[in-house]
């Protein structure tokens, strides 16, 4: 049975690039990305790896968590590190999950029989504090991660879990966002006062609440 959106995120216990973990006692009361990779030392997932590393402060100052996985023992994923690091001129501090039975692989269903029996698609997972799934994305072998999209969905994540409003099409941090149905345009002004826009009576806008 497949993940879905709101579904619970399974926990599990895992070796790591950084010793065993408790998937929920690592991510604490913080948000989680796990993403995985087909094999270790692969020339796609050398740079995604390394762009996350060299995203490690602006991970952390959303409370996110990064987790990676393969179906490769640690001690290849410790070998990998090394030339990650030296050719992505990073620093890889985020575990990688060693998963040679392909427990947790199967848990997340990410091997996919039209792509290989045996080896992880790239899916990429965003859980909430509350350890539900809030994003799913599986990307092909031969395309790398944007994870500055990725950032973007967690501030749209983090905004909409607080605030009765939608981000629209391609919006970033700091945009104006759209007022939900829930919220009745006369109670707009109280809830957002900053101001808003009644563009249709079904699309109204205001400035970023959290800005």
């Amino acid at each position: 049975m497949s993940l879905r959106l709101g579904d619970i995120a399974p926990n599990f216990q895992a070796k790591t690039s950084i010793g065993d973990i408790d998937f929920y006692e690592f991510l604490g009361d913080s948000w989680g990305v796990l993403f995985s990779h087909p094999a270790d030392y692969t020339p796609v997932c050398t740079t995604e790896l390394g762009r996350t590393a060299a995203l490690k402060d602006e991970f952390a100052k959303r409370n996110v968590k990064v987790l990676a996985l393969s179906v490769d023992p640690v001690d290849k994923h410790l070998g990998w590190i090394n030339d990650i690091n030296e050719t992505q001129n990073t620093k890889v501090e985020f575990p990688i999950i060693a998963d040679e039975d392909r427990k947790v692989s199967d848990l997340y269903d990410m091997i996919h029989p039209n792509a290989s029996e045996t080896f992880t698609v790239r899916s990429l997972f965003i859980i909430g504090p509350d350890k539900k799934v809030k994003l799913i994305i599986t990307y092909p072998a031969s395309t790398g991660r944007n994870f500055h999209e990725v950032l973007r969905v967690i501030d749209s994540l983090q905004l909409t879990a607080n605030y009765q409003v939608a981000t629209p099409a391609n919006w970033q941090d700091g945009e104006d966002v759209i007022v939900t149905a829930a919220v009745k345009t006369e109670d707009i002004p109280a809830r957002f006062p900053k101001g808003h826009k009644i563009i249709k009576p079904y699309l109204r806008t205001t400035p970023q609440p959290n800005k």
